[in-house]
C-alpha cells in the first residue's frame, strides 16, 4: 500500500553549507500531481472553505495578540497562479491584519539601494499576515537568467537572503515559501486563454512570451535559488500548480498547519473592564 503523501514530502531539502552546490531537481516533482486533492474540484472547494474558516480564526488571534508575524512568499512562472491563490485561499479571511505586497521591477530609487532594501520595508509588522506576490527572489532569478550576475555575486545574494530571513525569524516571523510549480504545457494553455478571451487581454504581456522562450534557464535558476535558500526557519515548498484547486488546497493546508503550530491565543481580559456595565 502506497504511503499517504505529507506536506513535508514537498519541502525542498534544507541548505547545508558543507554541501553547497548540491543538486536539486525541480523536474522531479510532477506539476500535474494532485496529492492533496479530495477527488474533485467541488470537494476541493469545500475543503478550501473549511481551511479558510480555520485561517480566519487563526489570523484574528494573530492580529489581536500582536506578538508574532507570518509571511507567505509566492513565487512561480507566469500564469502559475499567484493572484488566483491569494483570491481563493484568503477568501474567508478578514482583511484586518492581512496585507498583500506585489513586487514588480525595481523603481530607479529602489535600484539605487541594495536589493533587499525595498523588501525589508514590507516585512510583516507584529500581528500581520503578509503575502509577497513575487518577492526578493526575483533578484536571484531574472538577473541570473539574463546573465547579469556571475556565480560569486549569485552566491553572495543567496547568503544575504538567508541572513535576512534568519533575522526576520529571530524577531518572531514565521516564513512559508511556496514555489508554484506549473508545467510548460499548462502555461501555454493559460497564456493562450488570455489571448483568446478579450476580457483577459489586460492580463497578457508580450514580455511573458520572452520569458517563456527562456523556460529552461528559469527552471535552472529556480533550482539553484531554492536549494540555496531553503532553511529550517524559512523552508521552500514545491506546490504542484497545474490544478488550480489542488494548488489552493495545498497552500491552505500549509498555512493552517503553520499558524496552528504558533498556539495563538486572544490577549487576556483587561482587569479594568471587569464588572463594567454600559448604560
Amino acid at each position: 500500500m502506497s504511503k499517504k503523501p505529507e506536506l513535508d514530502d514537498f519541502r525542498v531539502p534544507f541548505f547545508d553549507e558543507g554541501k553547497k552546490g548540491a543538486a536539486f531537481n525541480l523536474a522531479a516533482f510532477d506539476a500535474g500531481a494532485k496529492p492533496f486533492s479530495s477527488g474533485s474540484k467541488e470537494s476541493d472547494r469545500e475543503r478550501l472553505l473549511e481551511l479558510g474558516t480555520k485561517l480566519d480564526a487563526q489570523q484574528e488571534r494573530l492580529h489581536a495578540q500582536r506578538l508574532q508575524r507570518v509571511l507567505l512568499v509566492l513565487q512561480g512562472m507566469d500564469t502559475s497562479g499567484k493572484d488566483g491563490t491569494i483570491r481563493a485561499v484568503f477568501h474567508e479571511v478578514d482583511p484586518l491584519g492581512l496585507r498583500i505586497v506585489p513586487f514588480k521591477a525595481p523603481t530607479p530609487a529602489e535600484a539605487a539601494h541594495d536589493f533587499l532594501w525595498r523588501v525589508h520595508a514590507q516585512a510583516p509588522a507584529a500581528g500581520e499576515l503578509t503575502i509577497f506576490n513575487r518577492s526578493h527572489y526575483e533578484d536571484v532569478l531574472v538577473p541570473v537568467v539574463l546573465g547579469e550576475l556571475n556565480r560569486t555575486q549569485r552566491e553572495r545574494r543567496y547568503r544575504h537572503i538567508r541572513d535576512f530571513e534568519a533575522m526576520l525569524a529571530d524577531n518572531g516571523t514565521t516564513i512559508i515559501k511556496c514555489m508554484l510549480h506549473i508545467s510548460k504545457d499548462a502555461q501555454r494553455e493559460r497564456l493562450q486563454s488570455r489571448i483568446d478571451d478579450p476580457t483577459k487581454h489586460w492580463k497578457f504581456d508580450v514580455s511573458d512570451l520572452d520569458a517563456r522562450k527562456l523556460w529552461d534557464k528559469y527552471q535552472d535558476a529556480y533550482c539553484d535559488a531554492l536549494a540555496a535558500t531553503s532553511t529550517d526557519y524559512a523552508p521552500w515548498y514545491v506546490i504542484p500548480a497545474d490544478s488550480k484547486t489542488h494548488r489552493n488546497v495545498m497552500i491552505g493546508e500549509l498555512l493552517v498547519r503553520a499558524m496552528e503550530s504558533l498556539k495563538l491565543e486572544f490577549p487576556p481580559p483587561k482587569a479594568s473592564l471587569k464588572g463594567v456595565i454600559i448604560e
